[in-house]
C-alpha cells in the first residue's frame, strides 16, 4: 500500500496524527476498491445480454447508486481525518486489489458471475478493515466500513439469488 504523501491537515479530531496517518492509508486503499468495483458496476449495465435484461440492467445499476455513495463516504473520512481522498481513476488502478472484470463479457450469467465475484472480494476486505480500524481506536470509519459491508452483502445476496441454481453450497 503507497504511503500517504501529504502532510496531514490539522483537525481537533482526537486521534492522535500516527493513528489517523494509517487510518488514511486504510481508508484510501478500500477507496480504490470501490472506485474499481463502481467501474465493474457499470460495465455490467452497459453490457449485459440476455431474456433477463431490463432486470439485470436496472439491479447493476443501482448497485453502482448505493457503490458511488460508499465511494464519497470513505473519500469524505480521509479528509476528515485530515488526510488526501485519492480517487483519481489512475491511484485507483494502481492500487486496487479486485480482479480485472473479465473482458468481451456480454453474457447475464457471467456478468452475475463478475459482479459476485467482485462484491465478495470488495465485502471481505473491507470486513478485514473493521478490525483494522478498531485497533486503531477509530470507532467512527469501523462504523463506515460496517454500513458498507452491510449494502455489500445486500448486493451480494441480490446478485446471488440470479445465480442460485448454481451456486455450490459453501
Amino acid at each position: 500500500m503507497k504511503p500517504q504523501t501529504a502532510a496531514l491537515a490539522r483537525t481537533r479530531i482526537d486521534l492522535p496524527a500516527n493513528e489517523r496517518q494509517q487510518a488514511c492509508m486504510l481508508l484510501n486503499q478500500r477507496l480504490a476498491d470501490c472506485i474499481d468495483l463502481q467501474t465493474h458496476c457499470k460495465q455490467a449495465h452497459w453490457n449485459v445480454k440476455g431474456v433477463n435484461f431490463i432486470a439485470l440492467h436496472e439491479l447493476f445499476d443501482d448497485i453502482n447508486d448505493d457503490v458511488k455513495g460508499y465511494v464519497d463516504l470513505l473519500a469524505e473520512r480521509v479528509v476528515q481525518l485530515g488526510g488526501v481522498a485519492e480517487g483519481t481513476l489512475r491511484e485507483a488502478a494502481a492500487r486496487t486489489t479486485l480482479a480485472a472484470y473479465p473482458p468481451d463479457t456480454t453474457d447475464a450469467s457471467q456478468h452475475l458471475d463478475a459482479l459476485a465475484a467482485a462484491l465478495a472480494a470488495f465485502g471481505g476486505s473491507t470486513r478485514r478493515g473493521i478490525d483494522a480500524f478498531s485497533s486503531l481506536d477509530d470507532a467512527v470509519s469501523a462504523d463506515i466500513l460496517t454500513e458498507i459491508v452491510r449494502g455489500t452483502d445486500k448486493w451480494l445476496w441480490f446478485v446471488e439469488a440470479h445465480l442460485a441454481p448454481r451456486v455450490a453450497a459453501a
